[in-house]
């Protein structure tokens, strides 16, 4: 019989990592991400499995939370092969870089600070270094394609199939034999909305004796998509029109290119002020070209802004500024910008060099659209603080503050639900990526609309599937 581990990702919404291990011996692993926010020292914790005795890794997508500790299984003896999309391999590769060199100066940074003390040597390491994830792609990465079976070893087959969360983003079919006949479980990711800005819609499977999926948003639904979109335009129109600049803190991944779509949008309309807009993140221009790369992958709307001007992103006003003195140019423009720029939670990043120089102006606004962890300067600035610490400095909040909610990647309960319905057979449902409280409300909705109780999976418990 088949067991099914999770060693990240169980009853946290991070690290998401879950264990395949079939009759036949094979052992076949799910995503290897990193742990975040206060989980993240789990990160430097033993895997829970020899890493070893894996004979293959299935990418999902390319989030940190997916592929965040692949260099720590390699550098721990994983040689299997890695399987993903194309895309997801382009994007990893950016993600996992941009992970290293945050980690290494961050070492040297406490390392300086800790010879000062004399306690240097009680310093940790980063988890792993740019020359660690550039062996990563030293093992076999064998790209697949949607829709079409795959052998992974003797009697046990896997497809892909388009998830709609972000680019090369898929959720996993894997059939096996067992006994005399076949098992199918299936391994959501992460699932994306209907929403279609620049993600097409999920796709649907018909066939799980178990599915392993995930529930970050299974206690709610989203925000109407058009609502939040009238909103962001109504604040950027007001912000221009009042000779100011908007700063956005955005993901370099899915949700900066949702914005520029909204964007271009609003300039094809009309409804655009004149401005210029800066895309002021190097992560986020790397993976907008990667985006430029895929457009049979985009959204109805991405393709048609392609055919109609040979770009799914650009247009006039549009400035990439990758460089940091391109960056530092941004600050003499005194009204009419909008400035994107990481980190997406105000953790780092050019992000806090423009609230340095902006936030301060009654003209100008912050426009939130995604999560803000608990402890980074961006909770602290939605949460109200008329005052916040940069760089030693201590910085006044007079922009206008707002958090706009609804560009969410990830399925909401009604959305996980239909998806789950759309099964023609499903067996066992294990719910992972998820906080507890959320996936209990998850767990109770399911019972009473669809007649079927989840398994909320715990860290390192094995289970047997049927």
């Amino acid at each position: 019989m088949a067991i099914l581990e999770s060693h990240g990702a169980d009853e946290v919404v991070t690290g998401s990592c879950h264990l395949l291990k079939l009759e036949n011996g094979m052992r076949i692993l799910v995503d290897c991400g990193m742990y975040q926010g206060r989980e993240e020292p789990r990160n430097w914790e033993p895997f829970g499995f020899n890493p070893k005795k894996v004979d293959a890794l299935l990418v999902t997508h390319a989030h940190l939370d997916h592929v965040g500790r692949i260099p720590k299984l390699v550098k721990e003896g994983f040689r299997g092969p890695i399987y993903a999309t194309e895309a997801t391999f382009e994007l990893a590769n950016i993600v996992l870089l941009d992970s290293a060199k945050l980690m290494e100066e961050d070492y040297r940074t406490r390392y300086k600070k800790a010879q000062r003390r004399g306690e240097e040597k009680d310093v940790r390491p980063p988890l792993y270094t740019v020359e660690d994830v550039e062996n990563v792609w030293l093992r076999p990465t064998i790209h697949v394609k949607y829709g079409k079976w795959f052998r992974v070893g003797k009697g046990v087959r896997a497809r892909y199939r388009n998830a709609g969360h972000i680019l090369g983003s898929a959720f996993i079919e894997i059939e096996y034999t067992e006994g005399e006949g076949k098992k199918r479980i299936v391994f959501s990711g992460d699932l994306g909305n209907k929403v279609e800005v620049v993600m097409p819609r999920i796709e649907h499977a018909k066939i799980a004796d178990n599915l392993v999926i995930e529930s970050t948003y299974g206690d709610r639904d989203h925000r109407p998509l058009k609502e939040s979109i009238k909103e962001f335009k109504k604040v950027v129109r007001d912000t221009l029109l009042n000779r100011g600049n908007v700063i956005i803190p955005s993901f370099a991944i899915e949700r900066t290119q949702d914005l520029l779509c909204v964007l271009k949008q609003m300039y094809k309309d009309k409804e655009l002020p004149y401005c210029k807009v800066f895309l002021d993140t190097p992560m986020g221009i790397r993976t907008t070209n990667v985006f430029n790369k895929y457009v049979d992958q985009l959204s109805p709307r991405c393709q048609k802004f392609y055919k109609e001007d040979g770009e799914v992103f650009q247009f006039p006003g549009l400035i990439f500024t990758p460089e940091v003195e391109d960056s530092k140019r941004i600050n003499d423009v005194a009204r009419g910008a909008i400035i994107i720029a990481g980190s997406g939670m105000c953790t780092g990043g050019r992000i806090l060099h423009h609230f340095k120089h902006q936030i301060w102006n009654r003209r100008n606004a912050v426009i939130f659209v995604g999560y803000q962890a608990e402890g980074t300067i961006g909770r602290e600035i939605v949460e109200g603080a008329k005052w916040i610490k940069i760089y030693h400095e201590d910085i006044r909040v007079r922009a206008s503050i707002h958090t706009i909610n609804g560009f969410s990647a990830h399925a909401d309960q009604d959305e996980l639900i239909d998806w789950m319905k759309a099964f023609k057979r499903l067996g066992n449902v294990f719910l992972v990526h998820g906080e507890l409280e959320k996936q209990l409300v998850l767990k109770k909705v399911m019972k009473k609309r669809m007649k079927k109780e989840p398994i909320i999976v715990e860290e390192g418990k094995d289970y047997f599937l049927d």
